[in-house]
Order: C-alpha cells, then sequence, then structure tokens
C-alpha cells in the first residue's frame, strides 16, 4: 500500500514539474484509500516524502493532517539542521522522537 503511495507521489511530482517549487505547497492530500486505510502524502522541498497512512474509520480532517506534516517536516528540518547530525545516519533526536508519538495520538 505504500509502495502504491509512492507510486503516486511520483506521478503527481512529475505531473507538476517545476510548478511545485515555485508553488510551496507540498502537502499531496489523499495518495491512496482502501476499504480500511487512507494514505496521505507531503513532499519537502529537498524531495523528502513523507506518507501518513490512517485508519480509514478515523474521520481526521485534511487540514489536521496538513497541520501534522508541517510539524513533521518542521522537526525534521530541526533534526537535519543540527550540526552533529551525520546526513544518513538513525535519527537520534529526543524531540523528535516525542513530537512523532504525540502526533499520532492527536489522530488516533
Amino acid at each position: 500500500m505504500v509502495h502504491t503511495s509512492l507510486d503516486v507521489v511520483g506521478e503527481r511530482l512529475s505531473a507538476m514539474g517545476k510548478a511545485l517549487v515555485d508553488q510551496r505547497e507540498l502537502y499531496l492530500g489523499l495518495l491512496h484509500p482502501t476499504e480500511d486505510y487512507k494514505v496521505y502524502g507531503y513532499v519537502a522541498n529537498s524531495k523528502v516524502k513523507f506518507v501518513l497512512v490512517v485508519d480509514s474509520s478515523n474521520t481526521a480532517l485534511p487540514d489536521e493532517i496538513r497541520s501534522m506534516f508541517w510539524k513533521l517536516h518542521n522537526s525534521y528540518t530541526d533534526v537535519m539542521c543540527n550540526p552533529f547530525y551525520n546526513s544518513g545516519d538513525r535519527i537520534q533526536s529526543r524531540a523528535f522522537d516525542s513530537m512523532v508519538p504525540s502526533m499520532m495520538i492527536q489522530v488516533c
């Protein structure tokens, strides 16, 4: 399901082309709905892709999902901007590790 959603992300990025860079709207919205789950996507300016899988019975509004991606992106950016972080290493940040579960509790 996530692999299929990443294919949709690739298709949307290629369809948008350079417009994505100019547009500043990085939230891709619903990528792949199924009976049990809904998959949402977000692409950072650096082409890092975030995918969120939510239970279909959850009635979270897309605005909540959009704000979750924004918080995740900001936290991820903070980790990447840390001068002691080596790109490609596992993320070991207390702030990031506490933010992600708290964000997931809001959706559940």
